[in-house]
């Protein structure tokens, strides 16, 4: 598993370049290792500009940092500050996630 370091203060553009490259990273390998490496979907659901759009920024900030109660969805806010969740579900809606993503 990915060393993280917690609780890096996110600014306008997001955490600070060496962290945006640790979050990406956990991004497609940790939560792809669920939702698939292209993060199209596995055995979680797509993580898709069009599959997320229906939901609010808060429901899907408040689902990384504490996960799916009865899912396999684990919390991450062990290892991801609320403000990096955010970034994160913003990369995600642009689908700017490092890789190909339709």
């Amino acid at each position: 598993m990915l060393a993280l370091s917690c609780g890096a203060a996110a600014g306008q553009d997001g955490p600070p370049g060496a962290r945006q490259d640790e979050l990406l990273h956990l991004l497609r390998q940790d939560c792809g290792s669920c939702h698939g490496l292209t993060l199209r979907g596995g055995l979680g659901p797509a993580l898709t500009p069009s599959m997320l759009q229906p939901r609010s920024d808060e429901v899907l900030v408040a689902t990384i940092l504490h996960g799916r109660p009865g899912t396999p969805m684990p919390p991450w806010r062990f290892a991801i500050a609320p403000d990096e969740a955010q970034w994160l579900v913003m990369r995600l809606r642009a689908g700017d996630v490092g890789h190909e993503q339709q």
